[in-house]
């Protein structure tokens, strides 16, 4: 990686081991804005360009604990480099110790992902250390105004935040060709209600296996995650004959998988749901979406009752409600899909994200005397 950036992206997983929602953020910011690089951590260090334009640099991870990815090399290696500023994305505890012992006081952006929803006691331990972390940014950026607003520890710090909504660029995507589809139809048939995405804990798949019990219609989980397991063994037992787990899926299978199904669905039911990139990649294809209020963005991207439904939390028979109004409404839900990718036109490009953080890169370094 050259030694002299001008921003240095910092997440604790990247591509190509980790391929998440905030993973793909990073990659859209780091492509889109002017010389970028991205640090981080993982299992296989080292250093590379990715697609050949990308300058990215992974220390090792030592261990993960409570999805803290932690690799001390990481702090030398920030010391080391000499970027003009640095944009960290929280939450990551590790990613905190390492700009307050290596950052040299350089300017600091700080994307505010979530609050730390599951890991409450470690949070209390962690509480001093986050406060002095977030004290020192220079803009705190929230993705959503609904986040800004319901967020406890956003409130101690409202005069710096900032609100850019995440954003994807519809040209990184890989476009199916006819046989692509006709193989993924073979395999799992078409006008399916489909969720993608890592299988964790706050994702709410359970209350969609729960859903899904009995329906005329199949329910397509494509991804991989720490929850597969049981989630398969809480389907068998419940006889949900209807749900389908395609396990790890290429971007040009899950772009293949977008383009046939019924409706998107995305049952996330806590606040570590704080936006859902595939309820934006739902609204690029043109999609109705099914999401639950949680306070966060997920309800700022799926407006409710023009994009699709927004539904009671932690909730089968609202679920199966939903999905089973735009099963049996196929008209309904094109109209809802129609005004989706309307909606992600206007709001949610991966150029729209990447020219507000490009301004506000340009202020703060203005602001500290350091643009050029």
């Amino acid at each position: 990686m050259r030694s002299e950036l001008r921003i240095l992206h910092c997440y604790r997983t990247f591509y190509p081991e980790s391929k998440g929602g905030l993973e793909q953020v990073v990659l859209e910011l780091a492509q889109n804005t002017h010389g970028s690089g991205v640090l981080t951590l993982a299992k296989e260090p080292g250093q590379r360009m990715l697609d050949g334009k990308l300058p990215v640099l992974a220390e090792r991870r030592w261990v993960s604990v409570a999805s803290c990815c932690i690799g001390p090399g990481l702090v030398r290696r920030l010391f080391r480099l000499k970027a003009k500023l640095l944009h960290f994305h929280f939450p990551w505890p590790f990613g905190d110790v390492t700009y307050l012992l290596a950052g040299r006081s350089r300017p600091l952006i700080i994307t505010y992902h979530s609050d730390i929803v599951r890991q409450r006691a470690l949070s209390l331990l962690y509480y001093p250390l986050m406060k002095i972390f977030l004290s020192r940014a220079d803009r705190i950026v929230a993705t959503s105004q609904n986040y800004m607003d319901s967020s406890p520890v956003l409130a101690d710090f409202r005069s710096k935040v900032e609100v850019i909504p995440l954003g994807i660029s519809e040209q990184e995507y890989p476009v199916p060709a006819d046989n692509d589809l006709l193989n993924m139809e073979a395999r799992f048939g078409k006008d399916f209600m489909l969720f993608v995405g890592v299988l964790r804990y706050y994702k709410g798949l359970e209350y969609l296996i729960r859903a899904s019990v009995g329906r005329p219609y199949r329910v397509v989980i494509a991804g991989k995650g720490p929850e597969q397991a049981k989630l398969k063994v809480l389907a068998d037992e419940l006889g949900a004959d209807s749900i389908v787990f395609t396990g790890y899926i290429s971007d040009l299978e899950k772009a293949a998988l977008m383009k046939l199904c019924r409706a998107v669905v995305f049952p996330s039911h806590l606040r570590s749901e704080a936006f859902g990139v595939t309820l934006i990649e739902g609204l690029m294809y043109g999609k109705p979406l099914i999401s639950c209020e949680i306070g966060t963005g997920t309800s700022y991207v799926n407006a409710d009752g023009e994009t699709g439904h927004v539904i009671l939390p932690a909730n089968p028979d609202a679920l199966r409600e939903a999905m089973d109004d735009l099963w049996n409404d196929p008209v309904k839900a094109e109209q809802m899909g129609q005004a989706g990718r309307l909606r992600y036109e206007s709001l949610f490009t991966g150029e729209r994200m990447a020219a507000a953080y490009q301004k506000l890169y340009t202020q703060v370094l203005e602001e500290r005397g350091l643009a050029t």
